[in-house]
């Protein structure tokens, strides 16, 4: 074999036409042929070498957090930068050791045995790594978390990630931002990318690669001038990038333009201090003021920064609930009343666990991707205000789906012969759902049609307005929700045979270790997930119009994982359990 290498690298690089042999001197001068042959060799069993060293150390850390995630794959994957990690070593670096892998014969017929097992493995995709990329910037803004602390592997101090995050995890992260527009968040992370590139000895990116996406989301963030800077530097290092040199002549005349105007008399010129600083471009932004309050009350309230007042905190209580079913004499049930007007109740330790283990059983196997209604069509889509798995459980599936439903009659009083199946729902990385309604408005088209039929109905969500609407007794009562034009609102509700959405109960059927808690931005009230606990709270007055006031939301889930069910009690039914008043606000 070594002669087969000898006679293939002399007939390349130096033909001798059958001379060589005529001649002691020509002969001589093979020495120094085979001494580069030799050098060759070794330079590609080093390469091939270093190439397997890499290979090996990948695989070893691979093992090693491998075994630590099996002990506790739950707790493990609870960290979102852990499935980050993960999600991102299936992806993109996984892609990177086929390339490595796929230079040899038996590289290929190892990746050519994965394939052949696709049917038997589950392999993430773009949009998976999109997804978690994109949890984690839902994350970072929902709490305030700190980049840097989150590269560190630092989840506002409750766990931490199994390893801190390179300079590549960094830039992945910027550039899955970058693909889908947010500026904000590929400046943020590549800025962080940048400082770690700089400070690794084994470089996991390339500093060009972070220049670029770094000085487009700049610009877009409205610094030109600094965009031009970081253009500039990307040139220094590849004076070919066509794409960097057409951004560094726009970036330059749109500051010559600024500079025009400044000294001109445009009134919609910036001020002097922003074209200092070079601040010449701003992204439009064309949201309702009122969505904006909402969202800083739901944001604020995730992180636990709300409080109800001194004077309705006086009027809350703890107690015993003897009723209204005679089983509540035997066995009442401890009861919380966390809001009036609406009143919401918690009450406790009204799941077991193992209730709570037989559920997420039959359950699991039934998930798919959570789904909302469209207002405009009727159909169900998903929705990136919504992320979670749920399936419907019957009460014939299970002896305690049917002894859930029975307690669920027992401490509301209310029937349940027209309630929804029992939905059952786990919150993926960063899973939420953003403020919502669960009962259904006038502008809907066909809510709760397929009621009956074993199909998933959705719960909705809408940006919104408001309306003060001043009554005969002089109370003005704020009702929110979108107002289309008269001609847009379909005269049927279309509510289906059991009416709409009159309450919720909401069991918790896992504690939280951070986030995830439900909250109210119009009462200024959050929960917090406990594990066999359930919420409960009418989405309607007595006169049957929408009680607006319980739009509420599920935050997402900072550190650990989050299991709930549902049960939503329809209006046909509760006539007498509930009668009907003619009173808006009656309670």
């Amino acid at each position: 074999m070594w002669w087969a290498v000898y006679v293939c690298v002399a007939v390349l690089v130096h033909p001798s036409h059958g001379e060589v042999f005529t001649s002691m001197s020509d002969m001589s001068h093979l020495l120094a042929t085979e001494g580069e042959m030799i050098r060759a060799v070794e330079g590609y069993i080093t390469a091939q070498e270093e190439k397997l060293e890499k290979l090996k150390r990948d695989v070893f850390e691979m093992e090693r957090i491998h075994d630590e995630a099996s002990r506790s794959p739950e707790n493990f994957l609870g960290n979102p930068i852990n499935a980050y990690l993960l999600v991102k070593q299936l992806t993109v670096d996984w892609a990177d050791l086929q390339t490595i892998m796929s230079d040899d014969s038996t590289g290929k017929a190892m990746l050519n045995n994965l394939t052949s097992m696709a049917d038997f493995l589950r392999w993430p995709d773009e949009e998976d790594l999109t997804g978690v990329a994109t949890a984690l910037m839902r994350l970072q803004d929902t709490y305030n978390l700190d980049t840097a602390q989150l590269a560190r592997g630092n989840i506002n101090g409750k766990k931490q990630a199994y390893r801190e995050l390179t300079a590549a995890d960094c830039f992945e992260l910027g550039r899955q931002s970058y693909n889908t527009g947010d500026h904000y968040h590929t400046m943020l992370w590549m800025n962080e990318a940048l400082k770690r590139q700089e400070m690794e000895s084994n470089k996991t990116v390339d500093h060009a690669d972070i220049l670029e996406y770094l000085a487009f989301s700049t610009y877009m963030q409205g610094n030109v001038r600094q965009a031009l800077k970081l253009t500039n530097e990307l040139l220094a290092e590849r004076p070919n990038h066509q794409r960097a040199q057409g951004n560094k002549i726009y970036y330059e005349e749109a500051l010559q333009a600024q500079q025009v105007k400044k000294l001109g008399d445009d009134g919609d010129s910036l001020g002097v201090d922003a074209i200092e600083k070079g601040y010449t471009v701003s992204e439009s932004v064309d949201v309702p003021d009122a969505w904006q309050k909402e969202r800083r009350a739901y944001e604020q309230l995730c992180r636990g920064e709300g409080k109800i007042s001194p004077q309705l905190a006086k009027r809350l209580s703890c107690f015993y609930q003897y009723g209204p079913s005679d089983l509540l004499r035997i066995s009442p049930v401890k009861t919380e009343v966390v809001h009036i007007d609406p009143t919401i109740f918690i009450y406790y330790d009204v799941l077991s666990d193992r209730e709570i283990a037989i559920i997420k059983e039959l359950a699991t196997p039934m998930f798919k991707r959570a789904t909302v209604q469209n207002y405009k069509t009727g159909e169900l889509e998903t929705a990136s205000y919504r992320i979670s798995k749920s399936s419907w459980l019957k009460g014939e599936d299970h002896e305690v789906v049917a002894g859930v439903n029975k307690r669920i009659g027992s401490i509301t009083g209310l029937n349940m012969d027209t309630a929804e199946e029992l939905q059952v729902a786990n919150y993926g990385i960063g899973g939420h759902y953003e403020p919502h309604f669960d009962f259904a408005r006038r502008e809907e088209k066909d809510a709760f049609k397929s009621l009956g039929t074993g199909n998933r109905i959705a719960t909705y969500l809408f940006y919104i307005e408001v309306e003060h609407l001043h009554l005969e007794d002089n109370v003005e009562v704020v009702r929110m929700g979108i107002y289309p034009m008269k001609d847009e609102i379909d005269p049927e509700l279309g509510l289906g045979p059991w009416g709409n959405r009159m309450s919720t109960l909401l069991f918790y059927m896992s504690d939280v270790e951070a986030g995830g808690a439900t909250v109210f931005p119009y009462l200024n009230l959050s929960l917090w997930p406990k594990k066999g606990a359930a919420a409960f709270w009418y989405n309607l007055h007595p006169s049957g119009e929408g009680d607006t006031l319980t739009r509420h939301a599920a935050c997402p889930v900072l550190v650990g994982t989050k299991w709930v069910s549902n049960k939503w009690i329809h209006e046909r039914g509760q006539e007498f359990r509930r009668p009907c008043a003619q009173n808006y606000n009656a309670l």
